[in-house]
């Protein structure tokens, strides 16, 4: 099934393979036989990067565990004058909240490094002048409504109406705000009935109605044992419902790379992006132009990677971020 990926120039939908790249050089990219990470080509890559862009579940995090040696590494990369980003796809929490989460794990991260789809969200509907009188309905959690409240918009549903539940008997009408000119779908483990049915109307029954997707991750690390559904899995069943494709902002949208661009100054073919997942993290790296590392900490293995299927190929790969700098020290 094809996306619909915001380009970083004028705002408009593209259309854009799952597996497809950022023009020529993205193609060309993705033909090229990924390597494994080395001593040597470690110090070729951070020779030729002013900037790395992190993933965080799989990569920095699984659940609330830290990934054995992640906190030493950014360390050494700041030492070396390196500017780092936080790119995530999770919508669950704001960037205030994920800054909280970075501090409990003792790794001092600021609001302004973190980059997350439900920011990608609001700053989507502020970027495309979306009207303040306008409001928003989530099915997803507390991060985007705290996003959309910080860019000024008035947002509905999430975590309360997981408690809601619908009474289906005759001549009874499920009633719908019809002020709603947008419904945001993300990650969200208290989905249910009452909230597709919300979602459902407002984009079918409200005119001009966006549908927009953080993201459409198929899983995630929601603990550091196990993957669970991710919000690929909400977004499909309002596909379902409304027979609608949705705007999607997060990875691998390079609708984030506009901002990246704008606060660092840095041309991506300066930039690394690392991540665990080949469709979103690497997808998205390639289609800026940046140089791309994936890491097998997460959701990809080497057998998925290495699958004649796979069309998507990192520059390189290795088994957890830590290893740039073990590999670097030898």
């Amino acid at each position: 099934m094809s996306e619909i990926i915001i380009g970083i120039g004028d705002g408009e939908p593209e259309k854009n393979t799952s597996t497809g790249g950022g023009g020529s050089a993205g193609c060309w990219q993705q033909q090229q036989q990924q390597q494994l990470l080395t001593p040597h080509s470690v110090k070729d890559l951070l020779d030729s990067v002013d900037a790395f862009l992190f993933d965080c579940d799989g990569v920095i995090w699984r659940g609330d565990v830290l990934i054995d040696g992640v906190a030493d590494t950014l360390d050494m990369l700041r030492s070396m004058g390196k500017k780092l980003v936080f790119v995530t796809n999770n919508s669950r929490k704001s960037r205030r909240q994920y800054a909280k989460k970075f501090h409990s794990l003792g790794i001092s991260v600021s609001e302004d490094e973190i980059f997350s789809s439900s920011f990608a969200a609001a700053m989507f509907l502020k970027t495309n002048d979306f009207p303040k009188e306008k409001k928003v309905y989530v099915i997803g959690g507390e991060g985007i409504l705290d996003e959309l409240e910080l860019a000024g918009y008035t947002g509905l549903g999430g975590p309360e109406d997981g408690k809601k539940t619908l009474q289906l008997k005759p001549n009874w009408l499920f009633e719908h705000d019809k002020s709603v000119g947008a419904v945001v779908v993300g990650l969200d483990p208290d989905i249910n009935y009452y909230k597709l049915q919300y979602g459902t109307l407002c984009i079918r029954e409200n005119p001009g109605c966006l549908f927009i997707a953080t993201n459409r991750d198929s899983v995630g690390h929601m603990t550091d044992l196990q993957e669970y559904p991710g919000a690929g899995c909400m977004v499909a069943a309002i596909c379902g419902s409304t027979q609608r494709e949705p705007i999607v902002v997060g990875k691998p949208s390079t609708f984030m790379m506009k901002f990246l661009l704008e606060k660092f100054n840095i041309s991506t073919s300066r930039m690394c992006m690392v991540g665990d997942r080949l469709d979103t993290d690497i997808l998205f790296g390639q289609n800026a132009g940046c140089r791309t590392l994936l890491v097998l900490s997460g959701v990809t293995n080497i057998s998925t990677l290495e699958d004649s299927s796979n069309h998507i190929r990192p520059d390189y790969y290795t088994s957890k971020m830590s290893d740039i700098q073990k590999l670097y020290l030898e």
